[in-house]
């Protein structure tokens, strides 16, 4: 890997911060874009971000911080995008400066609402980025858990193994572990659709399901998470790989997962703007949900578990009513 190479997170969040942290071990500058001044002031302050993973102690003179995304992008040849992929089309409304020589990954898990594609193909046809200049980054991974330094795992999705390399080398560290993956799409679509299946996870645990029902729905949700991919993008894949299936479980389960604390709420009785307006981060299988199911629309795969989830989110269908039909329909 180059030493030239330079490396920008555009974001804010936790995800942001935790892939701030991996950077800095194996990078001696990097720039982290995000539009809170007040975050910007108490990080060059105190060294840590005041909302997000605020365990984690930065090294000052390696953040090249600012609240200019053109900055950034002009500092930087690796772009990470780590912003909710509800808010991402208006952050890059405000770019002046051109993509068109830029390494574009992404940390996004989730779809763009405007335009309905994920967030590699939002930038391959809304910038004319070329695939080979897209990378994704997936879990399993928590941010939560980077902050701890707790032995986490990233898959590196790139049609060009160099830079899937290089990026993979970047974030490696003591308890960073990185592969490198050329199923860019299948990747970043699992990573979307594992947020659905996590709000499932927690919708039924909030209506009072066991973890017997839960190890069926996981099951089922992997299943059906393959099928969804194939009819996206056919390629020999093993879903049970940890980029699908490991971040399916992690998801799914961990008491770190936004995704399953908004669908516990759901479960619980909540309406979707009162579990919105009680979380501090988004769950981005909200917004999945509803582009995964109108996307489905066109491939007619099998996919009980995201109509129940998009019925209930977006139907207003009874959660209780609807998981009992779902039963019906699992193995």
């Amino acid at each position: 890997m180059s030493e030239n190479l330079k490396f920008a997170v555009i974001g804010g969040g936790s995800w942001a911060t935790a892939i701030a942290k991996m950077l800095c071990v194996n990078q001696s500058e990097i720039a982290w874009y995000m539009r809170n001044d007040a975050a910007i002031e108490h990080i060059q302050k105190y060294k840590h971000n005041p909302n997000y993973l605020s365990s984690v102690e930065f090294d000052i003179k390696k953040l090249k911080l600012t609240n200019n995304i053109n900055e950034a992008i002009e500092y930087a040849d690796y772009l990470i995008f780590a912003i909710p992929s509800a808010f991402l089309d208006a952050e890059l409304k405000n770019m002046t400066v051109s993509l068109s020589d830029k390494i574009i990954f992404s940390a996004i898990k989730g779809i763009v609402p405007e335009t309905s594609l994920i967030v590699g193909e939002h930038f391959h046809i809304q910038y004319d980025i070329p695939y080979y200049n897209i990378g994704v980054i997936t879990g399993p991974c928590h941010a939560e858990e980077v902050a701890l330094e707790r032995l986490s795992y990233l898959t590196i999705a790139c049609g060009d193994p160099e830079k899937a390399c290089n990026m993979a080398k970047t974030l490696s560290g003591n308890y960073i572990k990185a592969k490198i993956s050329d199923d860019i799409i299948g990747t970043e679509y699992a990573a979307m659709l594992k947020n659905i299946y996590s709000i499932a996870a927690g919708i039924a645990h909030g209506l009072g399901y066991g973890d017997n029902f839960q190890s069926v729905l996981m099951s089922n949700a992997i299943r059906e998470m393959k099928k969804f991919i194939r009819k996206v993008h056919k390629m020999k894949r093993n879903i049970n790989d940890s980029a699908y299936l490991g971040d399916l479980l992690v998801t799914g389960y961990s008491v770190f997962s936004r995704n399953r604390m908004f669908g516990n709420m759901i479960g619980k009785g909540y309406t979707v703007k009162s579990a919105m307006m009680e979380m501090s981060m988004v769950a981005e299988g909200y917004y999945a949900t509803k582009s995964a199911y109108k996307l489905n629309q066109g491939y007619g795969a099998k996919t009980p578990i995201i109509d129940a989830v998009y019925a209930v989110l977006y139907e207003g269908k009874d959660a209780k009513s609807v998981f009992k039909k779902l039963t019906e329909s699992l193995d």
